[in-house]
């Protein structure tokens, strides 16, 4: 169903909040509970699109999941080999990491399955999942050039690889180390830059013994997982464009509660302090195994630089976010190193220059980066007609930037945004942003 919105300025940005659950790990939780034996708990569980629709396949795989009260999961395990062919095709919506971290788990099963997903999904590359798997002895079939659906074939048994990404993927490595647990002697997956370690962490967290270092993880393939009861942390993802907010907005002083801070999520966070934004972290814990603090952010006056390579694979759900925060830095931000935005749930640098070009400001586009030409901290955005390719990441970021616009911004394909960031629409509103569907 079609949903756009009209954004415009508010107010001072303020509020003690809580964004949704982190999504990565929602999903890796819900997977890892349902082949675990035992019953686990999952609190903090995003109740986004993307995440349902990961749970809804597990339990069309014979799992029984209860959910007492919103973010809450009880997941009863079936145990490593306990799962069920379906009849039904499964569709994954529009989560990628659901559909490439389930071609991992079911590559080993003994049943036949069906991935689908929604126009977006049935757009992004698999081939950079099913090439590993097919090492493995997976049989993974997709539309010509590597595209789903996805029919994967009954395989009892898998051998174990030693891996070598050629991309900065997590859930390429994911999908792989997800096999292992299938397969027999030791996988490994060594990266050419280090990506987040959800996954990893989550095995460890299930009791299954992994080997991991920034940059290669390694697992043997023989043994169970236990149920344990994890605690999600707020999504990064969904904070950034809040932290951005309340950077770029006169007066801001907002509080994000319990974010996840993982150093290989948190590139952004490096990002806008190199910028010159005031975020600090205050009462910093642990939530489910992973590290988390409070946020405090207070509106700056930003400055562009030369995004630091080694950054790029630790921000790439973030971007978008960034390109708003450059449009109002002084000077020039440069970025490179972020050929993997071109194959997102949109063509995210097509897509963020496009918009803010639209609204004013000078992008130069790159094949993997775009240099922004910031309007400085007093610039204004005017009034425009903007388009979000139904990705939920460029619908947010462009209602940031349309809180610094002369006039209202009209945001196209915004319905999206359900799937990691319920209730955005009512949130950007109890803190001041000016948003309403229309």
């Amino acid at each position: 169903m079609a949903l756009d919105w009209q954004a415009s300025q508010g107010r001072a940005l303020r509020g003690d909040v809580r964004v949704p659950g982190d999504k990565s790990i929602s999903h890796r939780a819900v997977m890892l509970a349902a082949i675990a034996d035992g019953t686990s708990r999952i609190s903090g569980f995003l109740e986004g699109e993307d995440t349902r629709a990961t749970a809804a396949i597990l339990q069309r795989l014979g799992v029984r999941i209860e959910a007492p009260s919103a973010g809450e999961r009880i997941v009863h395990g079936v145990g490593l080999r306990g799962l069920r062919g379906s009849d039904d095709a499964l569709d994954c919506g529009n989560a990628g990491t659901g559909m490439r971290l389930l071609c991992g788990l079911l590559a080993g099963q003994g049943f036949d399955s069906v991935l689908v997903g929604d126009a977006s999904l049935s757009r992004r590359p698999m081939a950079r999942v099913i090439d590993p798997l097919a090492r493995m002895g997976a049989s993974i079939e997709a539309v010509e050039g590597g595209f789903p659906p996805l029919r994967i074939h009954a395989k009892n048994k898998l051998q174990a690889i030693d891996f070598r990404s050629p991309v900065a993927s997590a859930q390429v490595k994911s999908a792989v180390l997800l096999a292992g647990l299938y397969a027999e002697g030791t996988t490994r997956v060594r990266e050419t830059q280090p990506t987040r370690d959800y996954t990893e962490s989550m095995l460890a967290a299930f009791g299954w013994p992994i080997r991991h270092v920034p940059g290669e993880a390694s697992l043997e393939g023989g043994h169970r997982l236990h149920a344990t009861d994890i605690v999600v942390p707020g999504d990064f993802s969904s904070a950034a464009f809040l932290l951005v907010a309340a950077s770029i907005v006169p007066g801001s002083d907002l509080l994000l509660r319990g974010v996840g801070i993982n150093p290989r999520r948190t590139g952004l966070l490096a990002a806008l302090r190199a910028m010159g934004a005031d975020i600090r972290e205050e009462s910093p814990r642990r939530l489910g195994g992973e590290p988390a603090a409070d946020l405090r952010v207070r509106s700056a006056r930003l400055s562009g630089i030369t995004l630091p390579a080694m950054l790029a694979p630790d921000m790439i759900d973030e971007f978008p976010a960034l390109f708003v925060a450059a449009a109002f830095a002084e000077g020039a931000t440069v970025v490179s190193g972020a050929a993997e935005l071109r194959v997102k749930e949109s063509d995210r640098i097509a897509g963020m220059s496009a918009g803010l070009r639209a609204m004013g400001v000078r992008v130069d586009e790159t094949p993997d980066g775009a240099t922004i030409h910031g309007l400085g901290a007093d610039g204004r955005l005017r009034a425009a007609e903007v388009d979000s390719l139904g990705d939920h990441r460029l619908a947010m970021a462009f209602a940031v930037a349309a809180q610094c616009a002369d006039g209202e911004v009209r945001i196209a394909d915004c319905a999206n945004v359900a799937t990691s960031f319920p209730g955005f629409t009512r949130l950007a509103n109890e803190i001041g942003m000016g948003l309403r569907d229309g």
